[in-house]
Formats: structure tokens, sequence, C-alpha cells
């Protein structure tokens, strides 16, 4: 069982990557752990230094996500092909822990949405598409990264079983489990919510410079 223990220390190490750090660092000499909400993904990257090294990050970040559970499966010998399912969902759950607690950034890290969006492409690549355009409608209706983020989220164990028929039930519980997290990181967003204080999110507008609330929306 080499293979596991060795894919499980990559998925942690390349969740550890934490872009939005190493993005403001190298290209604009900021941490952005230290501006806007502190938090050190997508939507304070956006915030902080702008959409263009924010939707960087995004991409990265999920691509992480995406890897993590390619690399893992090219490590797993043929014989062991009927185990793949738990194993897919270690590594996800590996490159989450590295995202939320990076080894390389002193284990503050993001929220873990963006890579968990990778995470999902590369699980449910048909339930992703669904859950992606859930998201882009809320967001462009409401201009609400937070609430794009849950009801996607949401939607998204509905689309996996009822319309795509996932089988295997390992599966079925991470997607499940999927919104719980989701949710879970979002409390503060969703008493903003109910109370109407969230900040809201526009494309064509420029970032407030790390103005952010002390908790950011979205993808993380």
């Amino acid at each position: 069982m080499w293979y596991m223990l060795l894919g499980v220390l990559i998925a942690y190490l390349l969740g550890s990557i934490s872009f939005a750090v190493w993005i403001g660092r190298i290209f604009y000499r900021t941490d952005v752990r230290q501006h806007g909400s502190g938090n050190a993904g997508t939507t304070n990257t956006i915030r902080v230094l702008g959409w263009m090294p924010g939707l960087m990050v995004l991409l990265l970040d999920a691509f992480k996500g995406w890897l993590a559970i390619h690399v893992g499966d090219g490590l797993m010998p043929e014989a062991y092909a009927e185990w793949q399912e738990y194993y897919d969902v270690l590594l996800a759950v590996s490159v989450l822990l590295g995202h939320i607690f990076p080894l390389f950034t002193g284990f503050k890290g993001g929220k873990g949405v963006a890579t968990m969006v990778g995470i999902i492409l590369a699980l449910y690549p048909e339930a992703f598409l669904g859950a992606l355009a859930v998201f882009m409608l809320v967001f462009l209706l409401t201009h609400y990264v937070s609430l794009a983020s849950i009801l996607a989220a949401v939607t998204f164990p509905l689309l996996d079983v009822f319309i795509f028929h996932q089988e295997h039930g390992v599966l079925i519980v991470f997607s499940v489990l999927v919104p719980v997290l989701i949710i879970v990181t979002h409390r503060k967003n969703i008493k903003r919510l109910l109370k109407g204080e969230e900040s809201k999110m526009y494309i064509w507008k420029k970032a407030s410079d790390g103005k952010a609330t002390s908790d950011d929306q979205g993808c993380r």
C-alpha cells in the first residue's frame, strides 16, 4: 500500500502550495493574508490585488485539486482498481487539508472551495458542469459569491445522485459532505446574508484594495 501513502503525501504537498500567498508575494510584494479578510483565497486576492491575479489563483487552486486526484490514480496498481473510489476520496481529503493547512505558509491557508472545484471536476465531471451553471446564474443575478457558492454546493449532490445516477456509495457520501463543508466554512457569510450585510462583487468594478469584510465570500 506504499502507493497510497505516497499519493496522500503528494496530494497534501500539492494542496500546501498557496498560490494566493506566492503570487501576492512574488509579483505584488504583498501577503494577501495581511489585508482584506486575511484569507489566502480567490475572493480576497481579487479584493486586494485585482481580478487578474484572483483568477490566476482560482485556476491554479482548482488545478492542484484536479492534479492531486490524477497523480494519485497514476500511482495505483491495476490490481487494486476496485479500491479506486475510496482512494480518490482519501486523495481529495488530503489535498483539501493541504490547502486549508498549508505546510509551506505556516498552516494558514484558504477555505478550500477553489480546490474543491478541481476535485469535483476530476471525480464528477458531469455534475460539475451543472453546479457551475448554478453558480454562474446565482452570481450574475445576485452578485453574492458566497450565496452562489452555497447554492451550487447544495445542488451538486442532487445532480450527482438523481440526474447522473452515481453508483459508488463512497462518492455519494463525499458529494453530500461537499455542501456540509461549504456551509460550515461560510457560517459568517450566511449570517451576513440574513442580515443584508454581505458584500457584493461586481465583475466590472475594480478591487477595493483590501477593504473586504472580516471573512471573504466564496471561491477560496
